[in-house]
């Protein structure tokens, strides 16, 4: 842990770390790991549990007065009404661990005051630590990272993740594939989207958007981001995100571009642009 990093982020680093040792070690046998299902292709294992365990203890032993916001517990420990509240993805890509595919990441970040102060996202696989507290940027492994400065669509790689779920408009996502993807040098799905958000503020991908999100995916990756000199909101562009399931991230040169491709496709979207899509869309005989 570095002595000039502010307190509360050397206890979420470390809180990572814990996680991820657990994480690699199941990781050696992972056949072994008992699942079970939440819903239809959204699976939990044992090691999330344990690894979730192990966060919360390490932050409320440092913090017992904070609140805790975590995937698998919710909101059962902690305090409840406290300024300060830690957010918790023990283990984003469980599909990728359960099938031992190396893309997933453990995801802490701190709010206070609904704002998120510090972030943490670790890669146990690649032992990758990426960082951030408001205000002094963000960094992998110590060394400050920037987003890409990549400046037209064509030339940008960009990530993404498929709906997996009943209810999740798969048409609408293969209209926005067939509309972003001769645009751009290469779409890709990791898996993981706190680890696509760290991959965005470390200029590794130039661009980032999904929907269906939970706040826990979201929150450390958004302050990576915003560290890093990108901007993140929803699809038409709109800062207030988080709680709304949509999330669009990018260097802000390709930000400014992504944002007229993807706002029709937006919950959000102003009646002209849903009847616009409505009108481009093949009718069933095409």
């Amino acid at each position: 842990m570095s002595s000039n990093l502010h307190p509360m982020l050397n206890v979420a680093i470390k809180a990572a770390r814990a996680a991820g040792a657990i994480i690699n070690r199941a990781a050696l046998d992972v056949e072994a790991v008992r699942i079970s299902q939440k819903q239809v292709n959204d699976f939990v294992t044992e090691v999330d549990h344990a690894a979730e365990q192990a966060i919360i203890d390490t932050l409320l032993t440092a913090y017992p007065g904070h609140a805790i916001l975590a995937e698998e517990s919710g909101s059962e420990r902690g305090a409840k009404h406290s300024d300060y509240c830690w957010i918790i993805d023990p283990l984003d890509g469980t599909t990728n661990f359960i099938h031992g595919f190396p893309v997933y990441c453990v995801s802490i970040a701190l709010a206070y005051q609904d704002k998120i102060e510090h972030a943490v996202i670790y890669d146990p696989t690649r032992n990758d630590l990426f960082t951030a507290t408001r205000g002094r940027g963000a960094f992998m492994n110590e060394r400050r990272i920037r987003v890409s400065k990549r400046t037209q669509l064509k030339d940008c790689l960009l990530s993404t993740g498929f709906p997996f779920r009943p209810g999740d408009h798969f048409k609408n996502y293969m209209a926005i594939m067939a509309d972003i993807m001769p645009r751009t040098a290469g779409l890709r799905r990791p898996g993981s989207a706190a680890l696509d958000l760290a991959y965005v503020a470390a200029g590794f991908s130039d661009g980032f958007f999904e929907t269906g999100l939970s706040i826990w995916d979201m929150a450390a990756g958004s302050l990576l981001v915003t560290e890093a000199g990108g901007l993140i909101g929803n699809y038409t562009g709109e800062a207030d995100f988080l709680e709304q399931k949509e999330c669009l991230a990018a260097a802000p040169r390709i930000y400014g571009q992504l944002v007229p491709l993807l706002s029709k496709y937006s919950k959000f979207a102003s009646a002209g642009e849903k009847a616009t899509l409505r009108q481009d869309a093949p009718s069933a005989g095409e």
